[in-house]
């Protein structure tokens, strides 16, 4: 059957991709993916079997509040994710939400729940790391 839509149509409420949006995009595109090569240097660090607890814990805090860089990677990852928010409360249709609450609230479970349990892996993991 295919694709019954024509050709140069789109989907209602969405825009054509224009040169700006295209260009946007793309570096969109490789920002996630220097990330993931970023992230994936990490995750390879953690499979090493010289990894003990005390380091681990000091990877984990890294990740949730890195000193170097002010907030981390889960709180950099919320305000990400907000400002996407904030951006969908300026254009989605009837502004009633449908949208943007559900990228607050994502926003809100990676910072109160997943930047806390790593906070609470670490402390058991090396309960004196705490303290610097």
């Amino acid at each position: 059957m295919g694709d019954r839509r024509g050709r140069g149509r789109h989907h209602q409420g969405h825009h054509p991709v224009t040169g700006r949006t295209r260009t946007r995009l793309d570096r969109v595109r490789a920002s996630v993916g220097i990330a993931q090569l970023a992230l994936q240097q990490i995750e390879d660090d953690l499979s090493t079997d010289d990894v003990d607890a005390s380091e681990l814990a000091a990877i984990l805090r890294e990740l949730q509040e890195d000193a170097d860089v002010p907030g981390g990677l889960f709180p950099a990852l919320a305000q990400l994710v907000t400002a996407a928010a904030r951006r969908a409360e300026q254009i989605e249709p009837d502004r009633d939400g449908d949208a943007s609450c559900p990228l607050h609230e994502a926003a809100a479970l990676i910072t109160d729940n997943a930047g806390q349990r790593l906070n609470w892996a670490a402390r058991s993991l090396d309960p004196q790391g705490d303290v610097e």
